[in-house]
């Protein structure tokens, strides 16, 4: 195992692109093994990095964790044709890995561009899908957040130092993460960025993810969503956070999430927009609380 707590895992996409995981093992022996693990899902610019902290959390209860790069971001390939930067493609990816792992049942943990991920898992193949948990988004969006997004994510910028790195990821996400501190932003670096050979920083993604996944598609897919959403929500435990200050899961939207079946949990983290880093204690206390009724 490395020094980061994790092993790395890498498989093969149905059409041949080489895909990479952190494998947090859990506990040794029969025990963890015998336990659902658990599958986490990063946002559409972002990488298995974000999980680190709850990955930890978890494998230290017991319970296995992979952590995914999607195709074209962190140490996984980027796609020869960029049309299969799509969810349907994505989900077929994450199957893949759990067939190559002999995993038959997981709990997903989706954030952002991870819950739709999550809810088309879940159409596929319902057995895979113990339990789920929906980080900040759901079968809806409203249309000035989602042009947020289109505004920076895929936007070409420059190579960087980390003092300009830093600066970058702060005013991207100031308004999401009011506490931050410098050192908070500095910490965000190596989660977000790579480094060239020549020392500087670059964004760690193929811009051209951004492609297939347009605000416009999004709102026609609204009536898709809530039903995948109804079906996963219906059939198993169901946890829904949603950072106070989001503007991607507005609080209406997760309050009628919450409605719509006894086995949905919803859980608004304080002073926190889009989208939890899910290291905030209301977060980590209730993914562990889900957890404790799998299995």
């Amino acid at each position: 195992m490395s020094a980061e707590r994790f092993n790395t895992l890498r498989w093969r996409s149905q059409d041949g692109l080489q895909l990479y995981a952190r494998d947090y093992p859990g506990a040794p022996g029969a025990e963890a093994s015998a336990r659902c693990p658990v599958i986490c899902i990063p946002g559409l610019t972002r990488n298995s990095a974000d999980f680190d902290q709850i990955a930890a959390t978890v494998a230290a209860s017991g319970r296995r964790v992979l952590a995914v790069d999607l195709r074209g971001r962190g140490k996984s390939h980027y796609a020869t044709d960029p049309a299969t930067y799509g969810v349907d493609t994505y989900a077929l990816d994450v199957l893949e890995l759990m067939r190559s792992q002999s995993i038959s049942r997981a709990v997903l943990m989706g954030t952002s561009l991870g819950v739709w991920v999550t809810l088309t898992i879940a159409a596929k193949r319902a057995d895979a899908v113990v339990a789920a948990v929906l980080n900040d988004a759901g079968p809806e969006a409203p249309k000035a957040a989602l042009d947020r997004i289109a505004r920076y994510a895929g936007i070409p910028v420059p190579p960087m130092t980390r003092e300009d790195a830093a600066a970058y990821i702060e005013r991207i996400g100031a308004a999401a993460y009011p506490r931050y501190t410098r050192a908070d932003w500095v910490g965000m670096i190596d989660r977000m960025f790579r480094v060239r050979e020549d020392g500087l920083l670059v964004l760690d993604y193929d811009p051209r993810i951004i492609r297939t996944l347009g605000p416009i598609k999004l709102w026609l897919l609204r009536p898709l969503l809530w039903r995948l959403y109804r079906k996963l929500a219906t059939q198993r435990p169901t946890l829904i956070l949603r950072g106070q200050l989001s503007d991607v899961l507005e609080a209406r939207t997760a309050r009628r999430m919450a409605a719509v079946s006894p086995t949905a949990r919803l859980i608004e983290v304080e002073q926190v927009g889009h989208a939890p880093s899910l290291s905030e204690p209301d977060a980590v206390a209730a993914i562990l609380a889900l957890l404790r009724e799998v299995d």
